[in-house]
C-alpha cells in the first residue's frame, strides 16, 4: 500500500480538530502503527515561549520510567580513570585528542555525547560540528559532568535530552508502538513534567499551549493539555 494510502486510512477514525485525553490520543495512535518495524511514539509540544530571547530557552534531560526503547551509542570524552570509567559503565566511544581528531574528520559514532569538565577546552572546538547536531555537552543537562558513571548509565537506561526549537515545539520519543498503553502515559507525562519544571522565568501566558502525539508512520493526534501533566 502507498504511503499515502496508508496514512489516509491511518487517519479514519482521528479528528484532527478534536483534543483527546493523553490516554485516548496514545490508543489510537498505537492501534494505528502498522508498519513493518516497531515505530517510534514521539510526543510534540507547543511552548508559550520565544526561544530567541535567552531568558525563554526551554531544554532539560529526564529519564522516562520505561525508557526508550531504543539503544543510544554514547561517546565521552576523558582522560585516564575517568576514561576507564567511561568504558566499565558502558561507553561506546571513549577518547580524548583522538576522538577530537576523529570528530573533526566526520565520525560522529554516537548519539549521546559526554564530557569531564577537564575536557571542555578541547570539546569546545567541536560547536561547529556538534552543536547543530544537538550533540554539544553542557552542564546544564548533566553531560558535562565528573559522574561519567551515572551519565552513561543514564544515557543507556532511557534518558531523553529536550529543547525547545525555534518554533517554540519540543519534540520527543517517549517510546516504541510495542510498550503498552500504561507505559507510554507514563513515559509521556514524566517528559510533561521535566518541561513544565523546566519553565523559564521569561515565559508569560499559557506554558503548555498544544500537545500531539504520532507515531513514526502514523499520524497525529491533538491531545488535552492538562491530561499530559502527572
Amino acid at each position: 500500500m502507498a504511503i499515502g494510502k496508508r496514512l489516509n486510512k491511518a487517519r479514519e477514525g482521528v479528528d484532527r480538530e478534536k483534543l483527546y485525553p493523553l490516554a485516548d490520543a496514545i490508543k489510537m495512535v498505537k492501534e494505528r502503527a502498522k508498519a513493518k518495524f516497531d515505530e517510534t511514539i514521539e510526543v510534540a509540544i507547543n511552548l508559550g515561549v520565544d526561544p530567541r530571547h535567552a531568558d525563554q530557552m526551554v531544554r532539560g534531560v529526564v529519564t522516562l520510567p520505561n525508557g526508550t526503547g531504543r539503544t543510544l551509542r554514547v561517546g565521552v570524552f576523558a582522560r585516564g580513570a575517568k576514561a576507564d570509567e567511561a568504558k566499565a559503565a558502558g561507553a561506546d566511544v571513549v577518547g580524548a585528542e583522538d576522538l577530537v581528531e576523529k570528530v573533526q574528520n566526520g565520525a560522529i559514532d554516537f548519539d549521546r555525547c559526554i564530557a569531564t569538565p577537564d575536557m571542555m577546552p578541547l570539546v569546545g572546538r567541536l560547536g561547529k560540528v556538534l552543536g547543530p547536531r544537538g550533540l554539544m555537552p553542557n552542564p546544564k543537562i548533566g553531560t558535562v559532568t565528573m559522574d561519567v558513571t551515572g551519565a552513561v548509565k543514564g544515557a543507556k537506561g532511557g534518558s531523553v535530552e529536550f529543547r525547545v526549537e525555534k518554533a517554540g515545539i519540543i519534540q520527543a520519543g517517549v517510546g516504541k508502538a510495542s510498550f503498552s498503553e500504561d507505559k507510554l502515559v507514563e513515559n509521556v507525562k514524566a517528559l510533561a513534567d521535566a518541561v513544565a519544571k523546566a519553565k523559564p522565568a521569561g515565559s508569560k501566558g499559557t506554558y503548555i499551549q498544544r500537545v500531539a502525539v504520532s507515531s513514526t508512520m502514523g499520524p497525529g493526534v491533538k491531545v488535552e493539555p492538562g491530561t499530559i501533566l502527572g
